[in-house]
């Protein structure tokens, strides 16, 4: 008797252990995130150049309503509590539709909270935006040749900010929107939220591919409810995120049709945005987690990504000269002034805004879950093994972080990370996973909460 009670108390102390520590590293983040809020309140008002009224979020304090807010709250409500259970029994292909659609809503609700024509319509439209450059875009091919030529500032013909800071596969899509649609803000803006919002298509394909379908099942909410849709409606960084998740998730697909088409969608994210040669170790992750075919998977995928890259140099665009050219016009501007001291850290408390409270307890108890595992690997200690052995709720999450750090560490994304780092924000919420499943629903809640909060007192800038 007395040793039956005793393995049954075990169990809920180390529950209860769990909790503690999860409530912990939520303190941790809530912590970080006030301590960022009022460092750069301080560093503002003695005129240190963060240039970021509401530090450390690009954005200015000024709280609000719109005809979004009902929306929202009954979107996230709905998600909370129904969404939770009907995911874990519905059928695959009409759970993600229902997923997709939910998140196209909660995306639009968002948007609309700060207006129809500012918080979407013309959201992509300001001077330092892609679509101020359409318009003079009449020869791409020629465009491509002269691209790099033009990205340093301070020249008669310089590109705006955001076109000057990517490569010109960033451009092109805003050009080609121009060129087969009606064009105009409003369907780039929707474009962007609906690209976007395939994460929650994507990551959960992924994860079933790599044979984690109940972790896509547990996952799928938190994707819903990301509160950095925030800045998906409408950002072009909305659409990347889109474009590097599609591109991940097909190379974790049986066959080599689909880890080539990958390949395809990851070359084409190297012209959207510099930073993403770091979806590489994403990219060797779930290569690694393929149950089967893992050289052929890759071969496959190389193959899809020199297609594009061969092509973008023939067209003359070479990726490295941009590369070289974009760090300087980087601290032409902004970047100079902006502080590496407060932005280090701060970069950390706004991915807290865009990944959401759960991320921190998710990747503690990952990180948990991936040294508690051992597994036969240890047996015959292979690297690779050991790594496959981990799952993709473990390993995921956890090549995300890296990248993100590499990216916090490099200096190059002083600010306006809760933007910049969506591709990887969503393979951080991978991790969600291990949070308990009587705790779901409230981590939820805190997700929610958050993009209501953010959206609500800031007006975000994209």
């Amino acid at each position: 008797m007395g040793t039956t009670t005793r393995s049954a108390v075990a169990p809920r102390r180390a529950s209860t252990r769990q909790r503690h520590a999860d409530l912990t590293v939520l303190g941790v983040e809530v912590a970080l995130l006030a301590l960022a809020v009022a460092v750069g309140a301080v560093l503002n008002a003695r005129g240190v150049g963060l240039h970021a009224d509401a530090a450390p979020l690009y954005a200015t304090w000024r709280p609000h309503l719109g005809w979004g807010t009902p929306a929202a709250v009954l979107v996230a409500a709905a998600v909370i509590g129904v969404g939770v259970r009907w995911a874990r029994a519905a059928r695959w292909g009409p759970m993600l539709g229902v997923a997709y659609l939910a998140s196209v809503a909660w995306t639009l609700s968002l948007a609309l909270v700060d207006g129809w024509s500012a918080g979407f319509a013309e959201r992509l439209t300001p001077q330092a935006e892609y679509l101020h450059e359409v318009p003079g875009v009449t020869d791409v091919r020629a465009m491509l040749a002269g691209f790099t030529g033009r990205i340093l500032d301070f020249q008669p013909d310089s590109w705006s900010t955001h076109t000057a800071g990517h490569p010109p596969g960033a451009l092109l899509v805003f050009v080609f929107l121009d060129r087969v649609g009606p064009g105009g803000g409003t369907t780039a803006a929707l474009v962007c939220v609906l690209v976007g919002a395939t994460v929650t298509v994507s990551v959960p394909v992924a994860l079933r591919a790599l044979g984690a379908a109940a972790d896509a099942r547990a996952v799928l909410p938190f994707l819903v409810l990301l509160p950095g849709a925030v800045w998906v409606g409408a950002s072009a960084d909305g659409l990347f995120t889109g474009v590097v998740a599609a591109g991940l998730a097909l190379l974790a697909v049986r066959g080599r049709m689909a880890p080539a088409a990958g390949g395809l969608l990851l070359g084409c994210a190297l012209y959207l945005s510099y930073g993403f040669v770091l979806v590489g170790l994403l990219a060797l992750a779930v290569l690694v987690l393929r149950p089967t075919d893992r050289i052929g998977a890759l071969l496959a995928g190389v193959s899809g990504v020199a297609v594009v890259v061969a092509a973008f140099t023939a067209a003359g665009f070479w990726w490295w000269d941009g590369y070289q050219r974009v760090v300087e016009r980087y601290y032409q501007g902004w970047a100079a002034d902006r502080p590496y001291g407060y932005w280090v850290w701060a970069d950390l408390a706004a991915l807290v805004c865009c990944a959401g409270p759960a991320v921190g307890p998710a990747l503690r108890r990952a990180t948990g879950r991936g040294l508690r595992r051992p597994g036969p690997a240890l047996r015959r200690w292979s690297p690779l093994a050991a790594a496959s052995a981990a799952g993709p709720a473990v390993l995921l999450p956890l090549a995300a972080a890296l990248v993100v750090l590499a990216g916090d560490l490099s200096g190059l994304s002083k600010a306006e990370v809760e933007r910049i780092w969506l591709p990887f924000a969503v393979w951080l919420l991978v991790a969600t996973a291990h949070l308990p499943e009587p705790t779901r629903r409230w981590w939820l809640l805190g997700q929610a909460g958050t993009a209501l909060a953010v959206n609500h007192l800031l007006w975000t800038v994209s």
